[in-house]
């Protein structure tokens, strides 16, 4: 049986997809939605397509709505809590189906990591997270779909095949890029996904088969799509003030001295409603960075608020993320970047992957850290071709990476040599 407070968290995520699906459909129109949502699944999903500018803003909605409501059902049916870590990936999944992720696209993935489950002689509920991240590598299964100018079965049965190849190699691959950055980068898929996607792309590129990148980018995003942010800020806050507010404020609060690295699942180590009212505040303050900027609130856009929103329930809050922004905008000044242009607004909402990094080792490692990640992050995409979704989780894996083991390793040495014998310094 579902605990109280783990039901009325279902209830909410009911209503918010709801409303998301309902919202589609009233801006657009049943009959375009129809229209659009056929126009998402065959169009390239690789970095950067902006379906609300590809089948229009009600199409994206509802798919964005329909793959998340998916996700949300293989945590139910699998019996697996609803918790940080959980919801971080519905959230993840709806903000990528607004420009990459679609129905088509995610379930051959979903299908390999279950083979994966099965080969390994584990249950699927122990996999679960890595089949709702691993979905980051559906570009690859519409690219060899409809991209490869092959007839359509065979371009659908080479597809789906590709999906389960990649799905069936996400979870031991996983396990070894953890050990790399040991949990300083909370999109770890998204390193996964990149190393995957590197042999993936270099595949296509040998059979000959170019992909051209281009850049689909809606720059007149509708009210609704603009003020989508702080009206589910404001639902998650209202939800996270129930009850008990002084208590679940005090929760908040906990969850600011955090550091965040993984495996922190801020429901479990504080409450729900304190991690609502943190996802809350994370929405409204990264929204509210793109509007500063002067940056468009579009399907890209949302992508990364709603995952860094899904994320301050496992790992994100605003003590230990300010850092990784400032480093970013820091590295838009010195290299004369504009803040609102497409790269460096995605890598100041994604560089939050880093998070760990500063709640563990201080606002000044965040700033590194994130200064570092947009140059990593500009380089990254050109090695997979688009194909892993998670770029921004790739550039943060390697940054993470490098830079906790340059500090544990002087660490480590200013702590032999405090231990070590007076005279063997001498020498």
């Amino acid at each position: 049986m579902l605990e109280r407070e783990e039901k009325r968290l279902y209830g909410l995520m009911y209503i918010l997809l709801a409303g998301f699906f309902l919202a589609g459909l009233f801006i657009q129109g049943p009959a375009s939605v129809g229209a659009g949502l056929v126009k998402i699944q065959v169009h390239p999903a690789r970095l950067l397509n902006d379906f609300t500018l590809v089948g229009g803003e009600g199409a994206a909605l509802v798919n964005a709505a329909v793959i998340a409501a998916l996700g949300l059902l293989l945590v139910r049916i699998n019996r697996v809590r609803l918790s940080g870590p959980t919801l971080s990936a519905v959230f993840t999944i709806f903000g990528f189906g607004l420009f990459g992720k679609t129905v088509f696209n995610v379930l051959p993935i979903v299908i390999g990591v279950v083979i994966s489950a099965r080969i390994a002689g584990k249950s699927f509920r122990e996999y679960i997270l890595m089949a709702l991240f691993g979905t980051t590598l559906g570009p690859l299964v519409t690219s060899l779909g409809f991209e490869t100018g092959l007839p359509l079965l065979p371009a659908m049965a080479i597809a789906v095949a590709g999906g389960i190849t990649v799905g069936i190699l996400l979870p031991p691959v996983a396990m070894i890029m953890l050990r790399m950055h040991q949990g300083f980068s909370l999109y770890n898929i998204g390193l996964t996904g990149g190393f995957i996607a590197i042999f993936g792309a270099a595949v296509l590129t040998a059979s000959g088969r170019a992909l051209n990148t281009s850049l689909v980018w809606n720059s007149a995003p509708s009210g609704l799509l603009i003020y989508l942010v702080p009206l589910t800020s404001a639902v998650l806050l209202i939800f996270g003030l129930l009850g008990n507010a002084r208590q679940n404020l005090r929760d908040f609060i906990k969850i600011l001295t955090l550091p965040g690295r993984l495996p922190s699942d801020f429901m479990s180590s504080t409450s729900i409603r304190g991690s609502l009212i943190n996802m809350g505040i994370i929405g409204l303050l990264t929204w509210s960075y793109v509007l500063l900027v002067g940056g468009d609130v579009n399907g890209p856009v949302l992508g990364g608020i709603f995952t860094a929103l899904g994320f301050a329930a496992f790992g994100k809050h605003p003590k230990n993320s300010w850092p990784l922004v400032v480093g970013v905008v820091a590295a838009c000044l010195v290299f004369g970047k504009d803040l609102a242009a497409p790269g460096p607004l995605l890598a100041a909402l994604f560089c939050l992957t880093l998070a760990p990094v500063a709640g563990e080792f201080g606002w000044m490692a965040g700033v590194i850290a994130g200064f570092l990640h947009l140059v990593m992050v500009e380089r990254t995409g050109a090695w997979h071709l688009g194909i892993n979704l998670y770029n921004n989780g790739f550039a943060g894996g390697l940054t993470a990476t490098l830079m906790v083991a340059v500090i544990e390793w002087f660490r480590t040495s200013r702590e032999n040599s405090r231990t070590e014998p007076s005279y063997r310094r001498r020498r």
